[in-house]
């Protein structure tokens, strides 16, 4: 029975720590990395209520020291995602059925027991488990991690207080369903705020979830996971666990019962997803609804206008914050040539001052990044460019080491040749090539962004000049689904920038945004006519 109609407000975002030096959260954080270190993590599966253990376990190690043990995780297979999806549908009508504010609480509980208990040790899993410094930890895995779930429950909130009108003698209104079936969740190394916004966006909406992470990012996620049990999430709701793509996909796009999946991965992973889904609708009970956030290849493109030292800030931090393993990282660049010299300048001995190592010193800019695999396709490129091409230079940069942890020096390549691979492909990692154009043809410019890449993620103009910036938002409309001016073309702020793009970047629902949960909702329409008609004839029947 509900006695209230209960609303909430708008919230604020969540602050960053500064981890200054002697302050509170620095030295607790400090303590806490240490108490990891020394412990060694034995990490289940959470199917139902049962942690699963199954022997099978798989070694955690820091991307930036691969010769540590952070402990193992379980893994699993078939099995354990049948039996997952059966705990989903077995808490599917209980948990659908609880009423929005005792719903919503568990998602808000949670986001406070991030911000006070647990804030050291979900940004101390993270820095260790995806090597990523303090600050990239910080904001990422306390602060995006927190709004997420506090704006979604208000935005959820704006959601259900949405009502059609009705006519005289005639009540309508909207009920917002969750999905038939279950929703499965499918999330990256990268982001541990997407990790945990992915499986609670759908979850908080009345569905049930079979959640997989990367298993670069499972040291984070199951903290969260438990974090989630902490708060009141009743068992079966989100179901996490640790089992191959192809293994997950073949129980789950073939189960009757599969409502949907919420995904952010490689564009290859995510169009053989549409193509199994679409393979099989007919075996579905509802058309299943796909969202997925993929790759990019983001921009960043100076007008003649442009402010040197803004471009430089947005490209030093645009590209190599994270190692560049954002999906939203400046990754190509074009430049004025009145600027080149100078802005090449500047850049390459900001980059030099940038130290790499390990997250447990604070002083250190760029960290590793996430595995082996990453490690040789990085270097791949790196090698491509220093051979001997007219067309290529590597101004900084361009060491690879694997000895300790998987070190890729910050580097910046310079192209005479707009289509060359670095300019095209995705690289996801620490590596940013730069085009010198003509600076007097910024419309040609402008069309070689848009047409270089099938990606439209994110993306930057630099400009004093307001008709070039005007030129460029019109001319770079669908290129970019998040666009920034004068700024690097990432750190998307929940409730400020909704995250996502289009073409080959995904189906740009927009994390972080009324957009996304909308569908993750299945609307009912009920009109209830108070004084029904008894006569099936009209007024114009009447007629002699």
């Amino acid at each position: 029975m509900q006695y209230g109609d209960f609303y909430y407000p708008m919230p604020v975002n969540e602050p960053v720590l500064n981890y200054a030096p002697g302050s509170k959260e620095k030295l607790a954080l400090k303590k806490i990395l240490k108490k990891l270190k020394i412990e060694k993590a034995d990490i289940p599966m959470y199917i139902g209520s049962e942690e699963v253990r199954t022997g099978i376990k798989k070694a955690l190690h820091p991307p930036h020291e691969h010769g540590h043990l952070l402990g193992n995780y379980h893994e699993g297979n078939a099995v354990h995602v049948k039996n997952a999806i059966a705990a989903a549908l077995k808490a599917k009508e209980k948990w659908a059925g609880l009423s929005w504010e005792n719903r919503a609480n568990i998602f808000l509980k949670a986001a406070d027991l991030l911000a006070t208990k647990y804030r050291p040790y979900i940004v101390g899993t993270t820095m260790l488990g995806q090597s990523k410094n303090v600050f990239q930890a910080e904001i990422d895995a306390a602060c995006e991690l927190i709004d997420f779930l506090r704006f979604n429950v208000h935005f959820l909130s704006e959601i259900y207080r949405e009502q059609p009108i009705s006519g005289a003698g005639v009540n309508n209104r909207l009920e917002y369903r969750p999905l038939e079936g279950f929703v499965l969740a499918i999330t990256p190394f990268n982001f541990t705020a997407i990790g945990g916004n992915l499986p609670t966006s759908a979850a908080m909406c009345g569905n049930v979830v079979v959640w997989k992470c990367a298993h670069a990012q499972v040291y984070s996620a199951q903290l969260f996971m438990r974090i989630l049990k902490e708060a009141g999430l009743p068992d079966g709701v989100i179901n996490l666990v640790y089992v191959d793509g192809p293994v997950l996909g073949e129980v789950c796009f073939n189960h009757p019962d599969f409502g949907g999946v919420h995904f952010t991965g490689s564009t290859g992973v995510f169009n053989f997803i549409w193509k199994k889904i679409g393979a099989n609708t007919d075996i579905y009970k509802s058309y299943p609804r796909v969202v997925g956030e993929t790759g990019g290849k983001d921009f960043v493109i100076a007008h003649k206008s442009a402010d040197p030292d803004v471009l430089v800030a947005a490209l030093a931090r645009g590209a190599f914050e994270y190692q560049g393993q954002k999906c939203s990282a400046a990754s190509r660049a074009y430049i004025p040539s009145n600027l080149a010299a100078e802005v090449k300048k500047k850049l390459v001995a900001e980059v030099k001052t940038m130290k790499m190592g390990t997250v447990e010193d604070f002083t250190n800019f760029v960290n590793a990044v996430i595995d082996e695999k990453s490690f040789l396709k990085l270097e791949g490129y790196i090698k491509l460019a220093k051979k001997r091409d007219s067309k290529v230079k590597i101004l900084v940069g361009g060491k690879c080491d694997k000895t300790k942890g998987y070190f890729i020096e910050p580097t910046i390549i310079e192209t005479t040749d707009p289509h060359y691979v670095t300019m095209c492909e995705e690289l996801f990692g620490p590596v940013l090539t730069i085009y010198v154009y003509d600076e007097n043809k910024f419309e040609d410019a402008l069309k070689l962004v848009d047409s270089t890449s099938p990606y439209a993620l994110t993306g930057a103009v630099i400009a004093q000049d307001r008709y070039a910036v005007e030129l460029a938002t019109n001319q770079l409309r669908n290129s970019a689904g998040n666009f920034y001016i004068n700024d690097k073309p990432s750190g998307a702020v929940v409730g400020q920038q909704p995250f996502g793009g289009a073409r080959a970047s995904g189906t740009n629902d927009k994390a972080g945004s009324l957009l996304n949960l909308y569908r993750w909702l299945s609307a009912r329409t009920i009109k209830e006519t108070f004084t029904p008609v008894t006569d099936y004839r009209y007024p114009f029947m009447l007629e002699k």
